[in-house]
This record gives C-alpha cells, sequence and structure tokens, in this order.
C-alpha cells in the first residue's frame, strides 16, 4: 500500500449519521463448512427481509485475509461485514478508519455483546475502551497426531505420549528413523507474520500460563517459558522434525491432511479438514514440565466480526450481525463447523451436541483457557518484528535464540510504547 486515503488518517468511524437500512454485502470464510453455515443464514434472513438483501461471498484470494481486508480498506471498497475478522488484525485496520466504533454507533452494542460473551467481550476491546469488533467464535488449539505413522514408528497410537517438548521430540526422532512421516511437525513457514499464530504462540500460551505475547506494553516471551518454548522449536528445525520451506498445498492443513507431517497444530475445524484423509488422535499442547491437561492454557484462534466504514447501510449491518449471532443461529455454527461460538453460556449451548459428537468435549473444556492476541496499538507490526527474529534463528535451526529474541523483545517494547 503506497498511501491511505484522507478518510483514513482517523482511527474511527462513528457512522457519520444515523445508520440506514438497505441492501449489504458480506464475506464469509473459504472454509466449506462455514461456507454453509453462512449460506444458511443468509438464506433465512434474505426471506424475511426482501428489502435489506445480504449478499454474501467467500473472501476473495490473496496473500492473507488479513492483507485483502487491508487492501480493500485502502480502495474503500470493503463489504459490510467480514466472518474471518482476526483480532490481530483489528487495530491495524482501526488505524486506516476501516472499522466502525460499534460503542458509539449502536445504542444496544454494549448489552447486546456482553451478554451474549460475558466475560470474554472485554478481551476484544481496543484500548480506548470500544468495541470495534464483535466476538463471534473460538478455535481452542489442540494437537493432532496420526495413529497409523505413530503405529508405524513404534509409537502408542491410543495413549501416545506427547505431554512434554522432550516427549515430542523423542516421538520426532522416532517419526524420522523409521521414516513413518516425512517430518514430524509442519506449520506455516512463510515469513507471514500470521504464522506465529500456528507454531510458537499456542505452545508459548499453554508453556507459560496464558501469558500474552505482550503485556504492559512489554514484551513477555525473555521469560523461562518463552525460552523453552523458542528452543523447543528450534530443535524442531535443527534435526529436520520440521520443514524450514514453504509447503506447496493448504499450508495450514495440508501437511497433515496429506499424510507429510504426523502431527499437528489446529483447532477443532481441523475435523473438517482431516475426517477421510487421516486416522487421527487429539491431546493438549506438549508444554516444557508436562502441564495437566485441565490446566493447559491454549490460543484461542477466535475470528470476530468487523463492521466497516466503506458500509453505506450500517443499519442493516448491525440486525444482520445480531440476527447471524441468535442462540440458534450460534447452534447451528456449532454443529456444522465444530467451531464454538464466543458465548457466556457456551458449556451450557453446547451440552446436547456433545453429548452426540464427543470428539469436541476436549476443545469445549478447553474454551476457558483459552487465549486470544493482545488488543494493543501496532499489533500487526509486532507480530511482523517477532517473525523478524523467528527467522534468523529459529527456522535454520542454528544461532543465539536468547540474545537475537532479546532484541527482538527490545524493538517490540518500542513499537508498544508507541
Amino acid at each position: 500500500m503506497v498511501a491511505l486515503p484522507l478518510s483514513a488518517c482517523g482511527s474511527s468511524d462513528t457512522g457519520g449519521g444515523k445508520p440506514t437500512a438497505g441492501p449489504i454485502d458480506i464475506w464469509y470464510s473459504t472454509n466449506k463448512q462455514e461456507q454453509a453455515w453462512a449460506k444458511s443464514t443468509v438464506a433465512a434472513w434474505n426471506a424475511a427481509h426482501p428489502k435489506e438483501k445480504v449478499n454474501a461471498k467467500a473472501v476473495p484470494s490473496g496473500k492473507s485475509t488479513e492483507d485483502v481486508i487491508g487492501a480493500a480498506i485502502t480502495a474503500g471498497n470493503t463489504p459490510c461485514l467480514v466472518y474471518n475478522t482476526a483480532p490481530a488484525a483489528v487495530s491495524a485496520f482501526q488505524k486506516q478508519g476501516g472499522l466502525v466504533n460499534l460503542s458509539e454507533t449502536f445504542g444496544d452494542a454494549e448489552s447486546f455483546v456482553e451478554k451474549r460473551s460475558g466475560a470474554a467481550a472485554d478481551g476484544f476491546r481496543s484500548p480506548d475502551g470500544s468495541l470495534y469488533q464483535v466476538p463471534w467464535k473460538t478455535n481452542p488449539f489442540m494437537l493432532y497426531y496420526n495413529k497409523d505413522v505413530f503405529k508405524k514408528a513404534g509409537l502408542d497410537a491410543e495413549n501416545p505420549k506427547l505431554s512434554t517438548y522432550d516427549d515430542v521430540l523423542a516421538a520426532a526422532k522416532a517419526i524420522k528413523s523409521s521414516k513413518a512421516a516425512k517430518f514430524a511437525l509442519y506449520p506455516p513457514a512463510t515469513s507471514d507474520s500470521t504464522n506465529s499464530l500456528f507454531d510458537f504462540y499456542p505452545l508459548y500460551l499453554a508453556n507459560s500460563g496464558g501469558t500474552q505475547l505482550v503485556k504492559d506494553e512489554k514484551a513477555t516471551f525473555t521469560s523461562k517459558a518463552g525460552q523453552q518454548t523458542l528452543g523447543f522449536w528450534q530443535q524442531m528445525y535443527a534435526k529436520g522434525y520440521s520443514s524450514p520451506e514453504a509447503y506447496s498445498g493448504d499450508m495450514w492443513a495440508g501437511p497433515f491432511a496429506d499424510g507429510v507431517a504426523a502431527m499437528g497444530i489446529a483447532g477443532p475445524w481441523g475435523k473438517g479438514q482431516f475426517d477421510d484423509k487421516v486416522k487421527y488422535g487429539v491431546v493438549p499442547l506438549p508444554t516444557a514440565s508436562g502441564t495437566p491437561a485441565g490446566k493447559t492454557s491454549t490460543f484461542a484462534d477466535s475470528k470476530n466480526v468487523g463492521l466497516f466504514t466503506s458500509c453505506k447501510n450500517k443499519q442493516t449491518a448491525w440486525k444482520f450481525t445480531k440476527f447471524s449471532m441468535s442462540a440458534k443461529n450460534d447452534s447451528a455454527l456449532l454443529e456444522k463447523t465444530g467451531q464454538f461460538p464466543t458465548r457466556g453460556d457456551v458449556t451450557a449451548a453446547s451440552g446436547d451436541f456433545l453429548k452426540d459428537n464427543p470428539f469436541y468435549q476436549p476443545f469445549a473444556d478447553a474454551v476457558p483457557r483459552s487465549v486470544d492476541v493482545p488488543n494493543i496499538p501496532g499489533s500487526t507490526d509486532v507480530w511482523k518484528t517477532f517473525r523478524t527474529g523467528w527467522d534468523d534463528v529459529v527456522l535454520p535451526g542454528k544461532g543465539n535464540v536468547k540474545a537475537t529474541f532479546g532484541k527482538v523483545a527490545q524493538e517490540i517494547d518500542d513499537q508498544a510504547a508507541g
């Protein structure tokens, strides 16, 4: 992006007058299960609101959803709503002037979000105290493992020993030496800053008791817990248990689904990606010392809904948002995608579903221990800075982790302080 339009200089938008009703456009994820949910939800709305039609389509292809949305904000052609807004990108979108300040624009926004999401709502507030995103769904990350590969490697495929970093390294050694799979773990390896949410951050949250990357304007990963996690990943690459090369297919689910990697880190959405492709099991994320499952924190991988300032009919956009997050539609989301709505009553709301789908129980249990990215100014730059250290000493499998990330931490401290 070379330049931002003048309208993007502000940090918020309250709607420019009273919000109006009328047709709106929305984007949803490319995930097939989510598309099915979105299409049925939109169809139900359109049948009842012929003058406020919703036109829905998948997020256009691009390097990342965040890049696509950022470019659309710059061009002034975002849809009204995006049902795939990452909390890590909200501060950047807000800085561009792309997001509507929901707290100021809609009189019932605060009450709606707080009633539906409970205490989780405050974790998504921007530093000014307002909401620029609607909490929507939570995806606690777990460690998936390929039972057939584990058997071939001589490992226990029903109750694998994977609770500590040493356990995973030992399993990886057995997998490599037996040639049961090409790699043990294969997270996205490009320099895209959001990839840290699929390798370092989930394991760091587990190992640190849920400590976010930045707290009180200071980087936290120079702690013992952070160094342990960074050291673990450096060993995985140094020993050839993980690949530093970008995967040619789906870089998030592909390596595990294709049998190239013996293990994969994913949320409950992984089931839809891996069914009929891999015979798998799921365990909590490993930690340095083996934290009990009931106390292991994890990455929430929340995806929220953003209402964008270029939207002409914001009133309809807000009405549709609330409609899409009704108890009925939230239940449909869980049933069709296996992803948990960000509700304060999620355990009660998912009771019947879990009885019929016990696979999801560990994910439901982890929802209260799921942690998102810190909502701080310049968060996108913070993650990019973190990734420079990763590219320098983790992916190559060599170099001084402590010194490198000490410098990275100082840069992030400066960025977080503004």
